[in-house]
């Protein structure tokens, strides 16, 4: 967060580069900001909740977005379902204690005995996303070539 913030008082700074720039974030911690640098202005997409469900209405709104919705897109994106659910349970868990509580244990799969965040070695599908993965400059990819390459990596699992 630190170097978003950074990069967005550089940019907006009419001292520096004073560009109009369009910086989407999901640090919400961000949008503060505005209060103190006149230059900086919060917009946000319009949203329609639909029980569990929310549909963007592309519509883009002066304002503070009223939630976070990244869980919702990454489920449109294609993330499987456990991992949505998964990340559901720790944004529920992060609303409920803070961001002290990230790093939160998660029962390995039947017969490993993995650290958070790692894979086995001789996981196939494992290493060839990783492979995939840093082949790729996602720096440089439009929105529509990510989501082809999101499709394409969840074709590996």
């Amino acid at each position: 967060m630190a170097i978003a913030q950074a990069v967005l008082e550089h940019v907006g700074d009419p001292l520096r580069l004073g560009c109009k720039t369009l910086f989407a974030t999901h640090y919400h911690e961000l949008t503060a900001l505005a209060e103190t640098h006149p230059e900086i202005r919060n917009y946000n997409i319009c949203v329609k909740r639909r029980k569990d469900d929310i549909v963007f209405l592309r519509k883009i709104v002066p304002g503070v977005a009223d939630g976070s919705y990244g869980v919702e897109v990454a489920k449109l994106a294609g993330i499987p379902a456990r991992v949505v659910k998964r990340a559901r349970e720790i944004l529920a868990e992060l609303e409920e204690k803070g961001p002290s509580r990230i790093l939160v244990p998660v029962q390995a799969p039947p017969g490993a005995v993995l650290p958070l965040g790692q894979t086995a070695l001789a996981d196939p599908v494992a290493e060839e996303l990783k492979r995939r993965l840093s082949e790729t400059t996602v720096e440089t990819m439009t929105p529509i070539e990510a989501l082809n390459f999101l499709y394409e990596l969840k074709q590996l699992l």
